[in-house]
């Protein structure tokens, strides 16, 4: 699976037992918590036992299935392979990540911690804060973990846990407020109305979403860009570009390209929190959001995107953009992002105020090329011209990026784009 996934989901059996596998071959189906795979053979032989079931979690480095060869040996041979040392450095980085996410408002009447993945958990499932807190947590200082949550969730119809009602004493200053409810909206459904339950990648990118709202205080800053040079140098080489690389320039490299630059001269948006700890990151590693054809989300991402150039950086967007939209990705394609950019111009978009990437500290959208009048200044005086425009959309978390360093690094990136050299080699 890879060694910055720490566990996955069976999702289907491609072979039963009986059947005869080739060396390379699929044998089942998984999923991580970010993409879903295909788990190959590494002999031939056939298939006598599946240690697993679907929908089972299984942990890195656990045997999932074991294969006759045509020696009559039996070899545990397909695995979710990673070394141990790796588990345990992926394990200790969830634990961190997850301690250093505040708790949400609905949580505030509890004096015991539950990290967001524990409390999505518990509100898809209807589980009650007094319920937590009944938990008996397996984790460090007693804390519930993901297993501890499913098995009661799992346990729940079996044995009720009743919860001791809590007494609060108000505040002398609130004594005199009314209390109030919190409700959720009513849905209204018609004879005619279609219910779909979401896919398992829905609820996944829906507890992401909410979880990182309640964890970052965002924060947005925008600038208008002049991509007259850009527009006018793609033109010219987009052509000989592809006839030379089998590659098709989009415009996409070349923004990622400018983002990579400013995350060298701004190094503290190129960041993530651990609790009262900022972890700078040495790796620039730029997450690149895509649309699957279902309809869903993915960030896969390009490692040490300030090393490569132009066509290196244009080869791997088209990459990952292209195994994306096949469902080819792999788990480690999706790991490790230090900063994502989102091109919502895409979809015709002018702005966009996108949601951070947790742990990440910061997001940029980049919103549609447009032709616009615009005032052009020259030695011998002012006059409007049509110019290519766009708005870069700068998405950072308050907590530790202040306005200052947040609109330096958007207005860098946009010197970078408006300074581009219009005659520049490929």
């Amino acid at each position: 699976m890879g060694e910055s996934v720490a566990e996955a989901t069976i999702t289907n059996w491609l072979k039963e037992v009986g059947d005869k596998i080739e060396a390379d071959e699929a044998v089942l189906e998984i999923a991580t918590d970010k993409v879903d795979s295909e788990v190959p053979s590494e002999v031939s032989g056939i298939l006598v036992e599946q240690l697993f079931g679907k929908d089972d979690l299984v942990q890195v480095g656990q045997t999932i299935a074991i294969i006759e060869t045509e020696g009559g040996e039996m070899v545990s041979v397909v695995k979710a392979a990673a070394t141990s040392e790796a588990v345990a450095e992926v394990t200790k980085t969830v634990d961190a990540a997850k301690d250093s996410v505040a708790t949400p408002a609905d949580f505030s009447d509890s004096d015991k911690f539950f990290s967001p993945l524990v409390k999505n958990i518990a509100s898809a499932e209807g589980v009650s804060v007094d319920e937590l807190e009944q938990i008996n947590g397996t984790g460090k200082d007693g804390r519930v973990t993901k297993n501890d949550i499913l098995e009661y969730v799992k346990n729940k119809g079996s044995q009720a846990v009743v919860a001791p009602a809590k007494t609060v004493e108000a505040p002398k200053a609130a004594q005199a407020a009314v209390p109030v409810a919190k409700k959720e909206a009513p849905v209204s459904v018609n004879g005619g109305d279609e219910i779909v339950e979401m896919d398992r990648m829905r609820k996944l990118i829906a507890g992401y979403m909410v979880a990182s709202v309640q964890t970052s205080a965002h924060v947005q800053s925008f600038i208008e860009v002049d991509v007259t040079n850009i527009v006018k140098w793609r033109e010219k080489n987009k052509n000989i570009f592809e006839k030379r690389e089998g590659e098709k320039l989009t415009y996409t490299p070349i923004f990622m390209e400018a983002v990579a630059k400013a995350l060298k001269d701004f190094p503290g948006l190129n960041i993530s929190v651990d609790g009262d700890y900022i972890i700078k990151k040495k790796n620039i590693n730029l997450g690149m959001a895509a649309s699957l054809p279902n309809g869903n989300l993915i960030v896969p991402v390009i490692k040490n995107a300030d090393q490569l150039n132009l066509v290196g950086m244009a080869k791997a967007v088209n990459d990952l953009g292209g195994r994306a939209k096949a469902g080819k990705l792999k788990p480690d394609d999706t790991q490790g992002g230090t900063y994502t950019v989102t091109n919502v111009g895409t979809f015709g978009s002018v702005f966009g105020t996108p949601i951070l990437n947790q742990p990440q500290v910061g997001i940029l959208a980049l919103g549609a090329i447009r032709k616009v009048p615009a005032v052009i200044e020259t030695p011998e005086g002012d006059f409007i011209g049509i110019r290519q425009k766009m708005f870069l959309s700068h998405s950072y978390d308050h907590r530790v990026v202040d306005g200052a360093l947040g609109g330096g690094f958007v207005k860098r990136v946009a010197e970078y784009l408006e300074a581009f050299d219009v005659n520049r080699d490929i």
